[in-house]
């Protein structure tokens, strides 16, 4: 299976929409989104392009440097800007090797210069389990029918 394929899926559900940030929004504005989405992170967009990403970790990283002040700080000024991403025609068992190695929770993907959709290692995860699930049901019905 492919990114592209899960990417599919979760656009039956989440309408394909990509929560994102730009440089000039407030931690205050990104901690409402991952808050109000219930996400662990979200890309940076500048222009349409992608810049970085603002997670859970960078709020603790900003929280720990500055205390509540960092609320108040530019998601530019403290994004991760040292991205990893994927693209649409990866395999999802390569995404979730990527992710185990490099210890991220979120995947970017990006087809040429574009961010086509963001997945999470529980996208994944859930993938995995999915077809887990559907091979046991089918073996099931072979083992019945035969």
């Amino acid at each position: 299976m492919t990114i592209a394929a899960i990417l599919k899926d979760k656009a039956l559900k989440d309408k394909g929409d990509i929560q994102a940030l730009t440089p000039d929004s407030t931690v205050a504005d990104a901690v409402a989104l991952l808050t109000e989405k219930r996400i662990g992170a979200a890309p940076v967009l500048d222009g349409g392009r992608m810049v970085g990403i603002f997670s859970e970790r960078d709020v603790i990283h900003c929280l720990q440097s500055d205390g509540a002040s960092a609320l108040q700080r530019r998601i530019g000024d403290v994004m991760t800007t040292a991205v990893k991403s994927i693209g649409p025609n990866e395999s999802a068992i390569g995404a979730l090797s990527l992710m185990t190695q490099r210890r991220i929770r979120h995947l970017p993907v990006i087809d040429g210069e574009a961010l086509v959709g963001f997945v999470s290692i529980g996208d994944l995860v859930k993938y995995r389990i999915d077809r887990i699930e559907a091979d046991a049901a089918a073996m099931r019905e072979y083992i019945q029918s035969a």
